[in-house]
């Protein structure tokens, strides 16, 4: 038997006006994690759909254990022996966990489900990863990363030759993260190769026995990472330059505050209080669950809260619309299903927070509409070949660049920030880092919520830490901070 389950030769993709996958070949090895990197729009999720089924290849050659594959549906690649974990979340609210692990492959008997041995083994799969996740308990009533969990055991547990792991660890914890990183070295000793797609460099060089680079569509370079001599070296080979970011100290001690949050309690905060200056970044740094994404919202006022925020010297009202019409913008974690109108063009979706500077008297100037799409498209580079192309066939980069470009029409002072870049590229992050620096040179103030601190160091110049709902800590910026003592904090340290 051959030493590679999976051999790609020559593949090639082509859309209208563009090749997406241009002439790609490289080989899979049994029993190992071969790991996938480039930029947002280097192909990767195109050659993904390709072996789940969900494109057909324009052409090229697969072979699945010597065999000539073909699949033409998700559900026609699994059954052949490739399952896949989506970076978007494919879950359904309404059914409970229990349903949800077997949806699409149920063992009826006259049309009620069976109890057989694969969903038990599901259970037990779900159980090791979150034994806090009950199997009877509704979907709708799970966290982001509870709901992430649910998916990988789901995928786990397909008892597949191949699993493709597309950004697995962009909402959970680092203790669930561990959890899963032990599950995947397990299931090399059964026999199963994964495919594992992620920007979070670290993990890569972690867990990875192999690493393939894409860039624009074609395959760069495949390799052991044990030859592999840094981060810098992967990087270099993903956006062909080399990418440094670090926090330069600003004076902003003579700035006025902008916002001031006083006492904010609700379900999951508790007693809240800062204040944000024209023109700064303040971060806020805590592992999932720890408050952020609830503190955006509060602020936003899509959560009820006691407390008060004054914003601009004026108390702000609880509802989303008096936050947008006050001057202030949010940038959501799930960007699909919050952040967009993905079944919309990026014309559609751009001027959507602010209708009045396009339209008169009740109608919309299409004129307006479409020079202000073309402004924002170049501002902040959104790699696009039309602005009437759907945001859902964006890369995770550039429909991150058409959230932020709605937020930056709605003439925002203050932009809140949740997770803004997960599930994106290191280029693409650069891109966006950049971004948010010139905003606050502009005088433009950001809260900048996220679980990766790396960025919280490089951005804010204020920090605060959050472990279950409270202000651990906060502090200024500078050489001397100690990420040490930070992960200490919000892990539950004094």
């Amino acid at each position: 038997m051959s030493d590679n389950v999976l051999e790609i030769q020559n593949l090639t993709k082509d859309f209208p006006g563009v090749r997406a996958v241009n002439d790609v070949s490289f080989n899979i090895k049994r029993n190992t994690v071969h790991c996938l990197v480039g930029e947002n729009g280097a192909g990767k999720s195109t050659l993904i759909k390709i072996l789940t089924g969900a494109y057909d290849r324009t052409s090229g050659t697969i072979l699945l254990n010597g065999s000539d594959y073909e699949a033409h549906n998700p559900r026609e690649a699994k059954q052949q022996g490739i399952s896949t974990l989506f970076q978007e979340l494919n879950v359904v609210d309404q059914l409970t966990v229990e349903e949800n692990l077997t949806l699409g492959m149920e063992d009826t008997w006259f049309g009620f489900l069976k109890k057989t041995d694969k969903i038990k083994n599901m259970v037990n799969v779900l159980e090791s990863i979150d034994p806090s996740i009950s199997p009877k308990q509704r979907v709708s009533s799970l966290s982001v990363a509870q709901k992430q969990m649910v998916e990988i055991a789901r995928a786990v547990a397909s008892e597949s030759d191949i699993i493709i792991m597309d950004e697995p660890t962009a909402a959970i914890s680092e203790e669930e993260t561990q959890r899963l990183f032990t599950i995947i070295k397990g299931l090399k000793e059964k026999n199963v190769s994964v495919i594992y797609i992620s920007h979070r460099l670290d993990e890569i060089f972690k867990l990875g026995d192999y690493v393939t680079v894409m860039r624009d569509g074609k395959h760069i370079d495949t390799r052991p990472l044990s030859e592999v001599k840094d981060r810098a070296e992967l990087i270099k080979l993903m956006i062909g330059k080399t990418v440094y970011e670090q926090y330069v100290m600003r004076n902003l001690e003579n700035a006025e505050n902008l916002l001031e949050v006083s006492n904010i309690c609700n379900k999951k905060l508790k007693e809240i209080s800062f204040h944000v200056k024209r023109g700064e970044i303040v971060g806020f740094y805590g592992l999932v669950g720890a408050g952020k994404t609830e503190l955006a919202r509060a602020i936003y006022g899509a959560d009820n809260y006691t407390g008060e925020i004054v914003f601009k010297g004026k108390k702000l009202e609880q509802s989303p619309d008096k936050a947008i019409s006050a001057g202030i913008a949010m940038v959501p974690e799930e960007r699909r299903t919050q952040g967009l109108f993905t079944l919309l063009t990026i014309r559609n979706n751009i001027p959507v927070m602010n209708m009045q500077k396009i339209s008169h008297a009740g109608f919309i100037d299409a004129k307006k509409e479409w020079n202000s799409t073309v402004e924002y498209i170049d501002k902040l580079g959104i790699m696009t070949n039309s602005v009437e192309k759907e945001t859902a066939k964006l890369s995770g980069g550039n429909q991150q660049k058409v959230v932020f470009s709605k937020c930056l029409f709605a003439d925002a002072d203050l932009l809140i920030l949740d997770e803004p870049t997960r599930g994106i590229d290191v280029g693409a992050k650069s891109e966006i880092y950049k971004i948010i620096r010139q905003l606050s040179e502009e005088g433009k103030s950001i809260v900048f919520c996220s679980s990766e601190l790396p960025e919280i160091m490089n951005m804010c110049d204020r920090i605060f830490l959050l472990y279950d709902g409270r202000i651990k800590a906060g502090m200024a910026n500078s050489k001397e901070i100690d990420s040490e003592k930070i992960i200490h904090i919000v892990t539950g340290g004094e």
